[in-house]
């Protein structure tokens, strides 16, 4: 396959977005190389960087302000096990730069998500038009190929079901505690 005949990525999407871009996420860790720095210094310390000028943080606080300066919403769902995960421990310690960036979030514990239809996969939904499956080894890690796009309008509506449901069931980041 050649570049120009590539699925659309995370950013082209996003970009094309008009109304809704919406993620949800459903592991209890993940071991992403961007994030390991980060991290390793939170379980160390405690500390987690939540400065939105950050070098770590700058790029996506700048893609989310890009993208809701175009009247498009940002929401993100997770579901997690509880008691949480010291991954996701350190996720909840630096979503108050998502929601100052403009996304809402919402967290949903796994017990209350026993009756949803879920797909297999992480995902981005854009639009209600497009999905984009994220991809992930046991270990957390990207695999090859990080992710796939799908259009088929059963899979969309799968998606976009089990994410309103996720968000109507759960709980606001500043009313969440891990």
């Amino acid at each position: 396959m050649s570049q120009s005949d590539a699925p659309p990525g995370f950013e082209e999407l996003l970009a094309a977005a008009r109304h809704s871009a919406c993620h949800l996420e459903m592991r209890d860790a993940y071991g992403v190389g961007d994030e390991a720095d980060d991290f390793a210094h939170w379980e160390l310390t405690g500390e987690r960087d939540a400065d939105p000028d950050s070098p770590y943080w700058a790029p996506w606080v700048e893609l989310v302000a890009r993208t809701t300066a175009r009247g498009v919403t940002m929401r993100r769902a997770r579901i997690v096990s509880e008691p949480v995960t010291a991954y996701i421990a350190y996720e909840h310690a630096g979503t108050s730069v998502n929601v100052r960036a403009g996304e809402s979030v919402r967290w949903l514990p796994r017990r209350h998500a026993s009756d949803i239809a879920l797909p297999g996969n992480d995902f981005w939904l854009f639009d209600r038009t497009a999905v984009l499956f994220n991809h992930f080894a046991g270990d957390g890690s990207w695999t090859e190929p990080k992710w796939e796009v799908r259009t088929e309008p059963a899979v969309v509506r799968l998606a976009a079901s089990a994410f309103e449901t996720v968000w109507e069931r759960g709980i606001p980041h500043e009313k969440y505690l891990p």
